[in-house]
């Protein structure tokens, strides 16, 4: 059963910044891949995933009970750790998001 793929309004802003072309890989990469296996490199035991496009790092998390993606950042390798300890700060609230979304 393929997932539902979201994306919090803080990954639309940085996703609507991008260039057209690597709007069109990531939109690519949810379609194909995320949609159907939503693997990729998890970066701790929280579930926080991380893919590499163009340079950037897009970060998603995967939430199998519930089969949805919720594509929650990108940033630049500089970057990166404070993404990251950002979203860890904020797992509890994607968690009461995702539970908001699985009733509609």
């Amino acid at each position: 059963m393929p997932y539902k793929v979201f994306r919090t309004t803080t990954f639309t802003k940085k996703y609507k910044k991008l260039p057209k072309e690597e709007q069109k890989i990531i939109d690519k990469f949810i379609k194909e891949v995320l949609a159907i296996n939503p693997r990729g490199k998890p970066l701790d035991v929280h579930g926080i995933m991380e893919k590499k496009i163009k340079g950037r790092r897009i970060y998603y998390i995967v939430y199998d009970d519930y089969l949805i993606v919720l594509m929650v950042a990108i940033s630049s390798k500089k970057d990166q750790q404070d993404t990251i300890d950002t979203l860890r700060k904020y797992l509890s609230e994607f968690l009461k998001l995702i539970e908001e979304l699985s009733k509609k």
